[in-house]
Order: structure tokens, then C-alpha cells, then sequence
């Protein structure tokens, strides 16, 4: 609950995980009404499943209605240059605000790491893939302008 009041502070309450694909919905209250904040999902619950150089890499994504990232929250990885790559605050915080409209190249739009390429490439199309499968279930056309 600590990570996803993370991605939406705002929020009142979210919901059970489920649906297709696997997300959590946040809400708020507006208008004296239950509206949707966003959606949070697992980039290791959706396919195809990327991985690191050592394995997947665990990170909850944030996205508002309108497919912009609210957040990402990297929570385990096993990766040899975790501590220069993936670990530090900085490699999430570049994807809040972006929209999965962007291309998320790294070196062009996504910070790279030298000696991390493989983690963060990988890292990186977790995020854009499973924020692009969860748009296209979840949102409508006329929400995501």
C-alpha cells in the first residue's frame, strides 16, 4: 500500500488486483463522486516478460487515465550493476510525467549507464511494453488526449 500511495498520493482507496491485464485501480474522490486516479501494475505480470541481465527486474508502474506515467518504483533486481544502473532514485524518477506515446530510447529520452546497458534497456521496455498492453485494455481513445 506504501508504494502504490507513492505513485498516488491523492488517492482515498484502490482496488483489489485483478482484471486482464493484472492492474490495480486508485481512486479520488471528485465531485462527491469515486473517480479513477490511475492504474498500477507489476512490468513481471505482463507478457512478454523482459529480462535483465540477471533475471527480471520487479517495478511497479503508475499511470493516469490519460497514459501518463504517474511513477515507476523499482522494487527488486538482481543485477550486477544494480547500485549504478536500476537501483538509483534517479533512473525512476526520469519516467514520471512521460507519456506512452513517447519512444523511451535510452541515450535519447531515457538516461543511459554505461557499464548497465542491459538492465537499463531492459528496464526500460518493461515499463514502456507493460504501460502500452495496460493502455490499450484500459483506456479509452478520447481519455488518453
Amino acid at each position: 500500500l506504501a508504494e502504490l500511495k507513492q505513485l498516488f498520493p491523492s488517492a482515498l482507496s484502490f482496488s483489489p488486483k485483478g482484471g486482464q491485464p493484472p492492474h490495480i485501480t486508485a481512486y479520488v474522490n471528485s465531485a462527491g463522486a469515486q473517480a479513477v486516479a490511475g492504474y498500477a501494475f507489476w512490468t513481471t505480470e505482463l507478457e512478454p516478460l523482459e529480462r535483465g541481465y540477471h533475471g527480471p527486474i520487479k517495478i511497479l508502474v503508475g499511470m493516469d487515465p490519460k497514459g501518463i506515467l504517474a511513477g515507476v518504483i523499482v522494487v527488486e533486481n538482481h543485477e550486477p550493476y544494480g547500485n549504478f544502473s536500476v537501483e538509483p532514485p534517479q533512473f525512476a524518477a526520469q519516467f514520471k510525467g512521460k507519456d506512452i506515446r513517447d519512444a523511451f530510447k535510452v541515450g535519447r529520452d531515457v538516461d543511459a549507464v554505461s557499464r548497465a546497458s542491459i538492465s537499463i534497456e531492459s528496464a526500460t521496455r518493461a515499463i514502456r511494453n507493460s504501460a502500452r498492453r495496460v493502455a490499450r485494455e484500459l483506456l479509452t481513445p478520447d481519455t488518453q488526449k
